[in-house]
């Protein structure tokens, strides 16, 4: 019998499942190229620090003289600073510059995976990267998975780490903070183990213990039942 995946679960998205994003406070990104180019040099002065239920690291609301963006907030920044924007910035927390302007060796964050995307990686709390070395065309980072990635060198990047890396730290203490923590991001919790289940509702449900069904699929089994461990030989913790 076919599974019900979550994917499938999901659908088109119901209230289980479906974020507050009405809630979101604003799009995170970097101004322009347009503004970039016609202007060199852009200053920006930080106006606000604010909490976006939207993501777990603080934003920075940072005001330009024709409009106003807000951007993750690295750590050291507070309300008043002055945030710098182009190739002739300084090399300070929270300014922003092309790859090919930032030295190596230099802790980065919230960087462009194309030039003029405005933002798409290491924008997590507590994230940041490190610019390893540079060529002709491109730049070569290393991401906080250990990986490295290169990179176009017109891509931007700001300098610093991003806040809020110690909100892990506090302990939720109850159910009830994890359960309103979910829901606000959309997530289904808690979930309930297949064991627990009864037989109509789980392979692994019933029984007067632990379930000692197989979570292995078949090599030969149809689209909709491959999920999970297929064909594996064993499954669990291996014994010392």
């Amino acid at each position: 019998m076919p599974r019900r995946t979550i994917t499938r679960r999901r659908g088109k998205g119901t209230p289980t499942y479906r974020a507050k994003s009405h809630r979101y406070r604003a799009k995170v990104e970097y101004k322009t190229y347009e503004a970039l180019e016609k202007e060199g040099k852009v200053i920006g002065e930080v106006v606000d620090l604010m909490h976006d239920p939207a993501r777990n690291a603080p934003l920075m609301i940072v005001k330009y003289d024709t409009q106003i963006t807000a951007l993750p907030a690295v750590l050291g920044i507070k309300k008043g600073d002055i945030i710098e924007e182009g190739v002739t910035a300084s090399i300070r927390e929270g300014n922003i510059l092309p790859l090919a302007a930032i030295p190596e060796g230099t802790t980065v964050s919230n960087i462009e995976l194309r030039p003029g995307d405005g933002g798409a990686l290491v924008r997590t709390a507590g994230s940041s990267a490190k610019i390893v070395r540079k060529d002709e065309k491109e730049v070569v980072i290393k991401l906080p998975s250990k990986k490295f990635k290169a990179l176009n060198k017109m891509c931007r990047a700001m300098i610093g780490v991003i806040a809020g890396g110690g909100h892990k730290e506090k302990p939720l203490l109850k159910a009830g903070k994890n359960y309103y923590k979910k829901k606000a991001r959309g997530k289904l919790w808690p979930i309930v183990s297949g064991t627990s289940k009864n037989p109509v509702e789980h392979p692994h449900g019933g029984g007067g213990g632990r379930s000692r069904k197989s979570r292995t699929v078949s090599r030969n089994a149809p689209p909709g039942a491959k999920v999970g461990t297929i064909a594996s030989r064993r499954t669990g913790r291996r014994k010392k």
